[in-house]
């Protein structure tokens, strides 16, 4: 029981900053710098080229914005991660409150779990193509640190 209550709170926490980080970058950015600043992604940051994750955070702050169209352009699942990470918050606590586990089997499913890392190695690949297509080798070396 007791780490039953440790998981739940931790998944609570991770899914409370994963909300709030990016709302504090939203409240802080009322001068639209958000979109030129720098990655905070270590592998953009040493290659030049983004990650499967990298957007998230710009496309969450731009959907708390209410800009779907642009926060649907840095990431598609910003808006997603949102969603989910409200429905964690809510599921765990209403587990803690019952006691009792409720949809375990979708969070264990490997074939979910497969839909979706495919879908998102594919959503990743495109996401390179068009950001090798719209930048030349030297602007890919200018979102580094070796400029």
């Amino acid at each position: 029981m007791k780490k039953f209550l440790l998981n739940r709170i931790l998944g609570i926490t991770g899914a409370i900053l994963t909300l709030v980080i990016p709302f504090i970058l939203w409240l802080k950015d009322s001068d639209n710098s958000l979109e030129k600043e720098q990655s905070f992604c270590p592998l953009k940051a040493t290659t030049g080229f983004p990650c499967p994750s990298c957007g998230i955070t710009k496309s969450i702050v731009y959907f708390y914005d209410g800009n779907l169209v642009k926060s649907l352009s840095y990431h598609l699942f910003g808006p997603l991660v949102v969603g989910f990470c409200v429905f964690i918050i809510v599921l765990f606590l209403v587990e803690i409150r019952t006691k009792k586990v409720f949809v375990q089997k979708w969070f264990y499913n490997k074939k979910l779990a497969y839909y979706l890392a495919t879908f998102l190695i594919i959503y990743h690949v495109i996401r390179l193509v068009l950001f090798i297509k719209e930048n030349s080798l030297n602007d890919i070396v200018q979102q580094s640190i070796w400029k």
